[in-house]
């Protein structure tokens, strides 16, 4: 850093010097600036290098402001969005959960019918049972009647 400064042939003005120019382009229009056609030539350059640095500092300013304000409208966007998928989330989840309750309901009345139905076929059974043995002795009876009728 030494040799940097000491390998310059001109070094750079000190900081009295390079405010000695009106930097404020709100000075009064009636007096041109005399101190700046006066100023040695490193001190116009300094100026300069400073007015690039100030548009340079002012368009990322404004770069920054634009960035954020699409930021803010983005994730607005995204929030109400989020929002609006919540609450079709809940809707959705409500429904699902009305139509799950309805389907258990109806499995339900599904088993209670299929168990009664299994009671009847029990009582079936008994009854079947009974008739089977009906029909035996019907039988028996008509086949005594038939050999009476048919007595050789």
């Amino acid at each position: 850093m030494r040799a940097d400064a000491t390998s310059s042939p001109n070094p750079p003005p000190a900081p009295e010097e390079a405010s000695q120019e009106d930097p404020s382009p709100v000075s009064s229009s009636s007096s041109p600036a005399p101190v700046a056609a006066a100023a040695p030539p490193e001190v116009r350059k300094v100026a300069t290098a400073m007015e690039a640095v100030e548009r340079d500092a002012a368009a990322i300013a404004e770069s920054y402001a634009s960035l954020f304000a699409s930021l803010r409208i983005a994730l607005s966007n995204v929030t109400s969005t989020s929002a609006e998928n919540m609450e079709c989330l809940g809707e959705v989840v409500g429904r699902l959960q009305e139509s799950a309750l309805e389907a258990s309901s109806k499995g339900n009345k599904y088993i209670h019918s299929c168990l009664r139905l299994n009671e009847e076929m029990r009582g079936l059974e008994s009854l079947s049972i009974q008739l089977k043995i009906m029909r035996k002795n019907i039988d028996s009876l008509d086949l005594a009647v038939d050999r009476l009728l048919h007595l050789p």
